[in-house]
């Protein structure tokens, strides 16, 4: 078993890592039920949530099918960081999160995420804040640093765990890479073997295949992986790491009847909690994903997205199913 503090994982959890615009609750749902261990909201900004932006709020929502589930923040204030965990807090998570890797302009210009690796102490500052002001587990998320001549990961895990987070999770890029080039786990793995660290440490970045998640647990030792990318569209890809750690055998791919239901439940959960028009409307980013490499595809996917009744889109989901198209690529 993996522990942070009093939450109980399995040995080698696959966590799914916070994603902007894609890890809401229906994603998540999905996930979930396709083997994700430990999962996360969308990051949240904490002055949004300080000025009780509804988008923020709403960001907030966790659900017990969910546990154990994090909260994710980020922000450029210590103060305002340390109220923002006690209201996450409120909303009833097994853990709070900070995110010190997001490297995209509209956060790191603003001295938040990634930005914070270029300031260390500022880093310790705030984390002790949240530390402090919630009686729930904090965990960090992070990069190697902020570019190759900054890449002060080990640093800032040793000073962080002295401050009381509960494990670390670090994306194998510099801040300057942004989601370029290839990840480096050697500092991941440096952490892992640093002798004073006692939390778990989770790594990030090109976690794409069962056996890639198997060859980097073995080369670099980390307690487990954080899964982004590979998920969306392809949640299915928690399972098939699960069940090639547990026998070295690969599994078969989801047939189209699976991939039509996943998309089903990821439709309705959709709907269910934004609603008819939003949940239709946010649910197009992902039609090409569940179809991709199926004959056929592109026509299913243009009509999904130009509907907009709920109705249609069983009924096309329907139609897939029926057509029995086979997979090309």
């Amino acid at each position: 078993m993996v522990y942070i503090r009093d939450i109980a994982l399995p040995d080698f959890p696959l966590l799914l890592a916070p994603m902007e615009d894609v890890s809401d609750p229906p994603f998540r749902a999905v996930c979930k039920a396709n083997g994700a261990d430990l999962m996360y909201t969308e990051f949240i900004s904490s002055e949004g949530l300080i000025r009780d932006a509804a988008k923020s709020r709403k960001k907030l929502d966790v659900f017990d099918y969910e546990r154990p589930i994090g909260i994710q923040l980020f922000g450029s204030d210590v103060e305002t960081m340390g109220e923002c965990a006690r209201i996450s807090t409120l909303a009833g998570p097994d853990l709070i999160d900070i995110n010190y890797g997001c490297p995209v302009k509209q956060v790191a210009c603003r001295g938040a995420g990634a930005a914070l690796l270029r300031d260390i102490p500022k880093m310790v500052q705030m984390t002790e804040a949240v530390v402090k002001a919630t009686h729930l587990p904090v965990t960090v998320k992070t990069r190697l640093g902020w570019d190759d001549t900054t890449k002060n990961v080990e640093d800032v895990a040793e000073r962080l765990q002295d401050i009381g987070i509960e494990a670390l999770t670090v994306h194998g890029r510099t801040r300057v890479q942004m989601y370029k080039g290839d990840a480096d786990w050697r500092l991941i793995a440096a952490i892992k073997n640093n002798p004073r660290i006692k939390i778990p440490i989770f790594g990030n970045g090109d976690i794409d295949s069962p056996q890639k998640a198997v060859e980097y647990k073995n080369r670099y030792g980390v307690d487990g992986v954080m899964i982004g990318r590979a998920s969306i569209g392809y949640p299915w890809i928690f399972r098939e790491v699960k069940h090639y750690v547990a026998t070295g055998e690969l599994l078969a791919p989801p047939t189209v009847e699976e991939r039509v239901n996943m998309c089903r439940m990821h439709f309705e959960k959709s709907i269910e909690w934004k609603g008819g028009r939003v949940g239709i409307f946010e649910m197009r980013r992902h039609y090409a994903q569940y179809f991709r490499g199926l004959e056929g595809a592109k026509q299913w996917r243009m009509r999904l997205v130009e509907t907009d009744s709920v109705d249609e889109v069983h009924a096309i989901l329907n139609e897939i199913i029926a057509a029995e198209p086979v997979l090309v690529g």
